[in-house]
């Protein structure tokens, strides 16, 4: 186990458990950083000569990951921008299924254009719920986060897959942010249309780089509008009016997206069974000991499947208990949200209900 917490200094100091807000920086990212900038500092063009090779590793990297083929790996800043740039690039008007209370950076874009929206609830039948929903309404795309961010409730990936089989009209459009680095993802077996994630939580790359999915058969379906020089630099972008290329139009920063394949190589070397086990460990753990306390709604103890995220019920007094004790949270919906990942430890879930049993 303190082979899994070596690199995250900051782990010396508190005890984290806030990755759903913001994952830790690992050492090895930390060092490629120094090392790059040195290089910009005292190389200035020389190094930015390298760039098309840099950005190929990492998206190379990102695809070898996540199984899905290089050429269908487009690299963005964030969730945000890649979002917007996809929903631009769908012919309006359209039909569109969200979750109710889902992400706002989900459900907002959609909201601010010319869709025809429709809502599924987020309780214990959710998955019942969506599939409801899509017999009866019909949407021309179904986009959703895999991991709710209030609450930690997840879809079941196999799930996800059998619904796309019954579902092949409507276009999936999964936010993997609060899911993508708690276990093993081949995107290709999942017949899902599109994956969009931003980097700074589970997978530790830092700010400023994410990262687009893209099932084979999306090109044709979406016309993304955005179009520039760096739309042709590189390989996989050989031609004005590439597909890939119009979600990458400008200059990318080689210093954020190394990041990315610094973290992710990382994360290889840990290996993903290994980091899904921990946590599985982890959240079960804590699921026990919170429902012992009464600290979760019932409808997450009905469902059979959870995150490693939990929103537990406490006010502010709590929440300013737990940060003078040095565990860190966030305050979420109503409540407290607590997450775990594979570098967090029994003892540390001990040392939070013992600091809320002080309070409560």
């Amino acid at each position: 186990m303190d082979n899994l917490r070596k690199g995250f200094p900051v782990l010396k100091r508190y005890t984290y458990l806030n990755t759903a807000a913001s994952g830790l920086l690992p050492e090895k990212v930390f060092e490629y950083r120094q090392d790059h900038d040195l290089d910009f500092l005292i190389s200035a063009s020389i190094l930015k000569e390298k760039q098309g090779e840099i950005l190929t590793d990492v998206r190379e990297t990102v695809g070898r990951f996540f199984g899905c083929e290089a050429s269908r790996v487009a690299l963005v800043p964030n969730f945000s921008y890649g979002f917007n740039t996809l929903l631009e690039g769908l012919e309006k008007p359209k039909k569109a299924l969200l979750l109710k209370g889902d992400y706002p950076s989900i459900n907002w874009p959609v909201k601010s254009r010319n869709f025809e929206i429709f809502y599924a609830e987020i309780n214990a039948q959710l998955e019942e719920n969506i599939r409801k929903a899509l017999k009866q309404d019909k949407p021309d795309f179904f986009a959703f986060s895999i991991v709710q961010y209030i609450n930690g409730i997840k879809l079941n990936i196999d799930f996800l897959k059998e619904l796309k089989k019954e579902f092949p009209e409507t276009l999936f459009i999964a936010d993997g942010t609060q899911y993508l680095g708690t276990e093993p993802f081949n995107f290709e077996a999942t017949g899902i249309d599109v994956v969009i994630s931003s980097t700074y939580k589970w997978l530790n790359a830092g700010y400023g780089n994410g990262f687009i999915l893209f099932n084979e058969n999306v090109e044709g379906k979406i016309e993304p509008k955005h179009l520039g020089f760096g739309s042709l630099q590189g390989k996989y972008k050989a031609h004005e009016g590439n597909f890939l290329g119009k979600f990458e139009p400008g200059h990318q920063d080689t210093l954020n997206y190394g990041s990315l394949g610094v973290a992710l190589k990382l994360l290889e070397k840990t290996g993903m069974e290994n980091i899904a086990t921990q946590i599985i460990k982890l959240k079960n753990f804590a699921r026990e000991k919170f429902a012992e306390m009464d600290l979760l709604e019932q409808y997450v103890l009905d469902r059979k499947e959870h995150s490693s995220l939990f929103n537990i019920k406490g006010d502010d007094a709590l929440f300013h208990h737990l940060r003078k004790k040095d565990i860190i949270a966030s305050q979420r919906g109503e409540g407290i949200r607590v997450s775990f990942h594979y570098f967090n430890t029994l003892e540390e879930i001990e040392e939070l209900v013992k600091a809320i049993k002080e309070k409560v």
